[in-house]
């Protein structure tokens, strides 16, 4: 199997070195087979050294853009340089540990999964570090998700999403920002598609530390789901 990591970042330069190190030597167990990592990481107009340390790593595939664009939009464009089977979605900080990828792959040896969400909730019912309007707005999208889609998982902003290459590129993906997230998981359903899930470990990180998301993208987050119910493909 080869994995495709999608690394969007902006301003990470304190964090991404020892991510591309941790991301470039996960280890698989052997029930995993052979595993091949192609990192793709999209400098989403950082304005601090983070493409320059990237570009020091000959094993990542540095993309550029000119000015910040947003998540969505680096993985729209990080999407044409994928050649993997498997498409994961890694954040640019250590709020997630990629000691996760070898649960997040297994449920791909059925060949029939097409999908898995990476749920901080499965483990404990308050993450790590997760301050409570992220934990409040977390519940809310993920209920209004299960509502609107049946969708049946418990952590709808999660961020490590992983999905079978063919069906992510397949997707007629439009957001730009944080929204990324509730329309794949919008899209995957409406096509009726199942969303496996796995318990992962996580450790938020504060504003001062770099966290990019706000309350506004709560409200960005619930408008995506509530129109892509609406719209009638």
């Amino acid at each position: 199997m080869k994995l495709s990591v999608i690394l969007p970042t902006y301003n990470e330069e304190r964090t991404i070195r020892k991510l591309l190190d941790l991301v470039l030597n996960v280890q698989f167990p052997p029930e995993s087979g052979p595993v091949e990592i192609e990192v793709i990481v999209v400098d989403d107009g950082s304005t601090d050294r983070t493409a320059e340390i990237v570009a020091l790593e000959p094993r990542a595939i540095l993309v550029r853009h000119e000015r910040n664009r947003g998540k969505g939009a680096a993985i729209r464009t990080a999407l044409g340089h994928v050649t993997g089977d498997v498409v994961l979605i890694q954040d640019a900080d250590l709020e997630y540990s990629v000691e996760d990828y070898p649960r997040l792959l297994r449920p791909f040896l059925d060949e029939r999964v097409q999908v898995v969400f990476g749920s901080r909730f499965l483990l404990r019912r308050h993450p790590t570090g997760m301050h409570w309007t992220n934990w409040l707005a977390n519940r809310i999208l993920t209920v209004t998700a299960n509502v609107l889609y049946n969708a049946k998982i418990t952590d709808e902003a999660t961020c490590y999403k992983v999905f079978r290459a063919p069906l992510l590129k397949s997707l007629p993906l439009r957001a730009n920002s944080f929204d990324f997230c509730p329309e794949a998981t919008a899209l995957v359903r409406k096509r009726g598609v199942p969303i496996h899930e796995v318990p992962i470990e996580y450790h938020g990180r504060s504003r001062a530390e770099g966290k990019k998301i706000r309350f506004k993208h709560g409200f960005q987050a619930m408008k995506t789901l509530v129109l892509h119910r609406l719209r009638r493909a």
